[in-house]
């Protein structure tokens, strides 16, 4: 963002959102504009966009558009058709599609990674992110790359280099390696994860959470509106202490807090016996 956006852009972003694009299209000097993805109505439904809304958001100071998918907190894996919509607007307003694909990888039920700048007349703007951290269990490496445009990674280049110089050496090595990894591992990787995902949602619904079934990613959002807390925070705050366990208030994935405040969300990314434990302690939610 640092490398294409000037003050007075705007970025679209789909919310709930990773905590970092609002953030970071402010330190970029851009406006954030944001676009509702809507909780589906059944538990295997799909996080939806309205179209209309979308393409509201679309104007003569539109820079960019983040696109993460598989996605960060809610599971939703964009299909082709809607980066297909998105795909349109991008070259009907000449802007960017920003992607986070870092769990491109970790899919479930059927789902299928696209990404947009394979569709056409995306190749010229998009820029892809990707990195080691979630396909490899080395999240605390942070090496990743940028595919885009060779006059974009001239500029991305550049602001990399005042930021951080590089990143370290032995790491990319060692992701140099785990790029030559057979498919067999990737396709282990999703079904270890789909395993922890149907060893956690069924307790979740047991003791009263209304879950969103994610399909991609390793994160479930959940609805708590039946525990009757005033907020996501008094809830967060009641299962640290009183039940052992912890997760993410909804309400940080949001521009307006008041929109997650009845949502929370778990990461499943853990050991089974930690996920057994956490499942005994949250049975005590029951009383």
């Amino acid at each position: 963002m640092l490398a294409v956006c000037n003050a007075g852009d705007e970025v679209v972003i789909f919310e709930p959102f990773y905590e970092n694009y609002g953030p970071d299209s402010i330190i970029s000097g851009a406006k954030p504009r944001f676009v509702k993805l809507r909780p589906p109505d059944t538990p295997d439904g799909e996080w939806t966009f309205d179209e209309g809304e979308l393409r509201a958001a679309f104007h003569n100071h539109t820079k960019a558009i983040v696109v993460n998918t598989p996605n960060n907190p809610t599971g939703k894996v964009f299909s082709r058709s809607e980066l297909e919509l998105i795909r349109d607007l991008c070259v009907e307003f000449n802007v960017l599609a920003i992607t986070d694909e870092i769990y491109e990888h970790i899919l479930y039920d059927g789902a299928q990674h696209t990404s947009i700048a394979a569709l056409d007349g995306m190749r010229e703007r998009t820029i892809t992110i990707n990195g080691l951290s979630k396909t490899y269990g080395v999240t605390g490496w942070r090496v990743g790359w940028a595919v885009a445009p060779p006059a974009i990674t001239d500029a991305i280049r550049k602001v990399h280099d005042f930021l951080t110089v590089g990143a370290p050496a032995p790491l990319q090595e060692a992701g140099a390696a785990a790029l030559a990894m057979p498919a067999t591992y990737y396709q282990g990787l999703a079904e270890g994860y789909r395993k922890r995902r149907d060893r956690l949602i069924p307790v979740l619904e047991e003791v009263g959470f209304r879950c969103f079934r994610p399909r991609g990613a390793y994160y479930v959002m959940t609805d708590i509106s039946a525990f009757a807390f005033e907020n996501d925070l008094e809830f967060t705050k009641y299962l640290v202490k009183e039940i052992g366990v912890a997760v993410v208030p909804g309400s940080s994935f949001y521009n307006d807090p008041r929109d997650g405040r009845q949502q929370v969300r778990f990461a499943f990314c853990k050991r089974d016996e930690t996920l057994d434990a956490a499942a005994e302690r949250l049975r005590k939610l029951k009383k």
